[in-house]
């Protein structure tokens, strides 16, 4: 058996070499590296304001703003096939929703739609009978009032629950092995799974 190399694989190894070296290095670092860095510096610069030690909605923040570069970039310039990629895209735009709502925290908002609005009475006060000088809150709220806003904020942390489940379910993506081999593998595959979000 004959083993050949086009001409171009010796060009290929030519640049190969010449990427690893100091000069290139240098260059590159100029060119490319540090726009970058100063780019996303700006691109980053609300969860990079917004991140503390002590919260992970910052630390959120910062995998929102990757995710919408990602899915921008991946819907735009990307190289795969339209099938699988957008599927990709779609799976990482629902992350990206599940990262805004949770930070925005509108699961209450979420609930009201579904069951209807809290019902809230104006803050009212009297005096304590047996305190003088000290005040408490009158409770307006009726038996009925009592039972639906305990239904909407129940209904409201079952929300956030579900959708905090599918945030990881998403980022965590499918087990292939469980693919049914007689079945086409895109058909199966529904664009979860950060691992596989890359061009």
């Amino acid at each position: 058996m004959e083993i050949k190399f086009a001409d171009s694989f010796g060009d290929s190894l030519k640049t190969l070499i010449r990427h690893n070296t100091w000069w290139y290095k240098t260059y590159e670092l100029f060119r490319y590296d540090l726009p970058r860095f100063f780019k996303n510096i700006w691109r980053f610069r609300k969860p990079l304001w917004n991140h503390y030690w002590f919260d992970h909605h910052g630390t959120l923040t910062f995998l929102e703003v990757g995710l919408i570069h990602m899915s921008d970039n991946v819907e735009k310039r990307g190289n795969e096939v339209d099938e699988s990629r957008l599927k990709k895209v779609t799976a990482m735009r629902r992350a990206i929703e599940l990262i805004q709502n949770y930070n925005k925290d509108i699961y209450i908002d979420m609930a009201e739609k579904e069951l209807g609005k809290l019902i809230l009475h104006d803050w009212k006060f009297e005096p304590v009978p047996d305190k003088p000088g000290y005040s408490q809150l009158v409770d307006n709220d009726s038996v009925e009032e009592k039972e639906h806003n305990k239904k909407v904020f129940n209904r409201a942390r079952e929300i956030e629950k579900q959708e905090w489940s599918e945030l990881f379910v998403i980022l965590k993506g499918q087990d292939y092995t469980k693919f049914d081999k007689d079945i086409d593998w895109d058909k199966q595959f529904d664009g979860s799974g950060i691992k596989g979000w890359w061009d």
